[in-house]
């Protein structure tokens, strides 16, 4: 008889017994697949906001695609913040403490905020002149400053929508944040037809439509979390409700320590990789709006492929962050390589169906035929590298869960910096477009190696001390410390 999802959960937690190899697989893929589905929803609706605008034109294509990565950038600080009280969840609920969990999660809501609105505030200053510095025509220059300006905006509500999903799966509910993110996406594409089309707003049209968009699945994603969810809702803290103390909503020094080494690094991390992207834009930019909308294109549709690895390194940070709580490096191992070979596995498939089926998807994205030429070529370069980049995510997403991200975050940074930018400026003057996605794959190939190389040390998943002190008693840390001590070269 299969087991539930919350029943393997169960097994994690509590360690009544060892669980098979066949039962760790079962719960690796109950937690992926709608966390795979929602990343997959999401790049869906990138695509088809990509499509809405090249139908308007290649003109309003690169206006967004443009500024695309810069707004990459800013999503990726909010996550990788949000991501520091998440991962803190997820170790407390391995651990049975709800109540710590929540306390995190209150603290996270006013930091999270706090942050957001500071980047809001960077984003609307440097917005009129973003365009320019990225080497931009003066035709899409103004389009695209409107554009970055209304989703610079858009990120307190972007902030709060992640650090709700992000506890929320960490707790083990994987359900709800991926059928909202799914919806998020159904709504990004109608609110996108109505101002683009029906308005006739063009691309301002859409940056309004995902601001909406994003909206709805904040109010629903923090409803769920804060008030229907059976572990972690706020009513469950009495003295909360009663006295109505907004003092628990401010981080104490030990959270938000705690939070900024776990975010810290993956916030330079994504920081200094999307200013990596930004600068390969700038490589790309002078060579023409046909080359700016081909590549835009092109990365929305190899979403596709590498969504699905995101997906699973979603679900193995839960897995591996409760583990860590309940003090079981045997699972966390054990998670860490079931997921990344069932990534490698799924990718390379993704990946023969890109490469084969590359020009008909570029096709249903853009009606330039230079452009989804010029697409379809770069795709089926990338298409190689699938396996190797998946990788790369899944096994980050286990060294997250683990709360070791320093290292991962640098090797992350060295290879794209190093890596592809040094190839991209060696190959793009005469290979042009083509030269940049050969980079690219090089690289994915390199970064993937490097983290399967990580990963087969043992270090990542070491214990310490400090990890283990959520809900123990004395006795138990006691136990703890001479338990691990013998454990700890295992």
């Amino acid at each position: 008889m299969n087991l539930t999802k919350d029943e393997l959960l169960a097994l994690v937690r509590k360690g009544a017994r060892n669980m098979s190899w066949q039962e760790k697989l079962r719960l690796t893929v109950l937690l992926s697949l709608p966390a795979m589905v929602a990343q997959i929803s999401s790049v869906a609706m990138q695509i088809i906001d990509a499509a809405m605008l090249g139908h308007l034109g290649t003109k309003e294509s690169a206006t967004v695609g443009l500024v695309s990565t810069t707004i990459w950038l800013f999503g990726g600080l909010c996550s990788a913040f949000a991501a520091g009280f998440s991962v803190q969840v997820a170790h407390y609920v391995g651990a049975e403490d709800l109540r710590g969990a929540r306390n995190i999660i209150r603290q996270g809501l006013f930091a999270g905020i706090s942050f957001s609105l500071v980047l809001t505030l960077i984003g609307i200053l440097i917005a009129p002149h973003l365009p320019a510095w990225l080497g931009a025509d003066e035709e899409i220059q103004s389009g695209a400053s409107e554009y970055f300006t209304i989703m610079a905006v858009a990120l307190p509500v972007l902030e709060v929508n992640m650090l709700a999903a992000g506890c929320l799966r960490c707790s083990g509910n994987i359900k709800v944040p991926s059928l909202l993110n799914a919806m998020m996406c159904v709504l990004d594409v109608i609110f996108n037809y109505l101002f683009i089309f029906i308005l006739d707003m063009g691309t301002a049209g859409a940056a309004y439509g995902t601001f909406l968009a994003f909206a709805v699945s904040m109010s629903c994603m923090l409803y769920f979390m804060a008030v229907r969810d059976k572990q972690l809702r706020f009513s469950l803290d009495a003295e909360f409700i009663d006295k109505w103390d907004w003092s628990s909503y401010l981080p104490d020094k030990k959270t938000l320590s705690r939070a900024l080494v776990i975010g810290s690094p993956i916030s330079l991390e994504r920081g200094v990789m999307c200013g990596a992207q930004i600068a390969i834009t700038g490589i790309i930019a002078p060579l023409g709006s046909v080359a700016i909308a081909a590549n835009t294109f092109g990365i929305n549709i190899e979403s596709l492929c590498y969504m699905p690895g995101y997906g699973i390194a979603e679900a193995t940070t839960t897995l591996v962050g409760q583990s860590l709580g309940a003090r079981r490096k045997d699972l966390m191992r054990s998670f860490a390589w079931i997921s990344v070979g069932l990534g490698m596995f799924i990718m390379a498939v993704m990946g023969v169906l890109m490469g084969v089926f590359a020009l008909e998807m570029m096709q249903m994205v853009t009606t330039d035929a230079e452009v989804a030429k010029l697409g379809a070529e770069v795709l089926r370069i990338e298409a190689w590298a699938e396996p190797m980049f998946a990788a790369s995510i899944v096994a980050y997403g286990v060294f997250v869960g683990s709360g070791k991200t320093l290292v991962p975050s640098l090797m992350n940074l060295g290879s794209i910096w190093v890596v592809r930018l040094t190839l991209s400026l060696m190959l793009a003057p005469s290979m042009g477009l083509r030269g940049v996605w050969i980079a690219m794959c090089l690289e994915l190939c390199w970064r993937g190696a490097a983290f399967l190389f990580r990963l087969s040390r043992r270090s990542w998943s070491n214990i310490s001390i400090e990890e283990v002190k959520l809900n123990k008693t004395p006795e138990e840390q006691e136990d703890f410390i001479i338990t691990n001590t013998i454990y700890e070269n295992y």
